[in-house]
């Protein structure tokens, strides 16, 4: 019967508009929390098939269908914490709650947000106060990340950093800009050693050095041009690490600068790049010399030995200080001695379709069906954007246009209310005509 229809229409009216001032209301209410993604109705119209000219019509009514916009963006705000995590563009951060650590981390569940502030606990991981646990791959002892798969939670560990953990940098590399009197290479000079000491870290930070001495060779006439170079490790009780004959242009055009470098013993000279390779203790560290004719490395010039410009990598053992996250999503620690090492990459995860996601508590999402498989992207390639340290994304509420909403739906519902009054007092009619 059609004023049936029309009742059940006014029913579905109000069903409706109560699920839209759900939402409303939901978005209201989360509007100041970090990292919200507005929840949206939509009216859908439902028909009753007629025969066309049958002169009645039943109405359908109307239902209503939600949907979590979580592909929208909220403002980032900035922060004083350092992790404090949010992210300029798509992509979510790997999370797990913490109540699934104990277990392999390939039997966790792989959640996601899209920002969060982060705090080591007692054990050093950084978590939320909700208890979301930030995922990332844990990077080599030299600060390079391994090849790890990216379409599963296999290379994922939880990340952890100790407040009170020390490291140190091992020396690798060490320049060595020395003048040489040109005046000791000549006929009647002492011919006397010019010591010299360099500092070096060892693998466990302790203080190294090697001992560099430079022997001039004197003619019984002329100049010779030449000195003898060799090189002592402390660490392997003054032992010779190297020996090597270096000869000095007098040239108009490269006067002073190496002509040649002979090696007696130890590593060889690389005349590409101007340096030796030596075995120190700990293993191998290449001392730049400079390259023939080069006026930055080695020099033979006037009457004074002047050490100009003697530099090296590494730094002794330290205390943590600081942990940084940058746009790439690596974690940098850094200590008291100005060392900074790379502690892990935080992926960044990305699916074909994120309004798709099961919403979860604390602004988390799940992989469902419609959202399909996800890929953990470096932070920038791909669709994905930067991760950007100490700052939270805002709620994508806006307020102005939900109480704009919220009177549509108050206006909507008591008109639907009005239409079931109206029905019901029809019907009341068509009750008195029988009596």
């Amino acid at each position: 019967m059609t004023i049936s229809s029309a009742l059940n229409a006014g029913v579905a009216g109000l069903n409706a508009n109560a699920t839209r001032l759900a939402t409303i209301s939901d978005n209201i209410a989360n509007s100041a929390t970090y990292g919200y993604k507005r929840a949206s109705t939509d009216f859908e119209s439902m028909v009753i098939t007629e025969a066309p000219g049958a002169g009645s019509y039943s109405a359908g009514g109307v239902r209503a269908t939600t949907t979590r916009l979580i592909n929208e963006r909220g403002a980032l705000v900035s922060t004083a914490n350092a992790l404090d995590i949010a992210i300029a563009g798509r992509g979510m951060l790997p999370v797990t709650q913490s109540a699934g650590l104990g277990a392999a981390i390939g039997g966790t569940t792989l959640m996601m947000t899209t920002t969060g502030s982060f705090n080591p606990d007692a054990n050093g991981i950084l978590k939320t106060k909700s208890g979301l646990v930030l995922l990332g791959w844990p990077a080599n002892a030299d600060g390079t990340i391994p090849v790890l798969p990216r379409d599963t939670m296999s290379g994922l560990v939880p990340v952890v950093v100790n407040a009170n953990q020390q490291a140190g940098d091992p020396t690798t590399e060490m320049k060595l800009g020395v003048n040489l009197p040109a005046t000791n290479t000549k006929a009647g000079a002492p011919g006397t050693a010019l010591p010299l000491s360099v500092e070096y870290f060892g693998n466990l930070g302790t203080s190294e050095s090697i001992g560099v001495t430079f022997t001039p060779t004197v003619p019984l006439a002329g100049t010779s041009n030449q000195w003898t170079l060799v090189l002592r490790d402390s660490a392997q009780g003054n032992a010779v690490i190297g020996e090597y004959t270096l000869t000095f242009d007098d040239t108009r055009g490269n006067g002073g600068t190496l002509a040649s470098v002979a090696v007696v013993s130890g590593g060889a000279y690389n005349a590409v790049d101007g340096t030796l390779g030596l075995s120190v203790a700990g293993g191998p560290l290449t001392m730049k010399i400079g390259k023939l004719a080069d006026p930055n490395g080695l020099t033979q010039l006037s009457d004074s030995f002047a050490p100009t410009a003697i530099t090296k990598n590494g730094s002794p053992v330290g205390n943590l200080t600081a942990v940084e996250i940058d746009e790439n999503g690596y974690i940098t620690a850094t200590y008291d001695t100005g060392f900074t090492r790379r502690l892990y990459q935080i992926p960044l995860v990305d699916m074909p379709n994120l309004n798709g996601l099961i919403a979860l508590d604390n602004q988390t999402y799940e992989i469902s069906p419609e959202s399909g498989s996800f890929f953990l992207w470096d932070a920038g390639d791909g669709p994905t954007g930067s991760v950007v340290g100490y700052a939270r994304e805002g709620s994508t509420t806006d307020v102005a246009a939900e109480l704009t909403n919220l009177i549509q739906t108050q206006r909507a519902y008591s008109s639907n209310a009005k239409v079931i009054q109206t029905v019901d007092e029809m019907l009341q009619e068509t009750t008195n005509i029988k009596r």
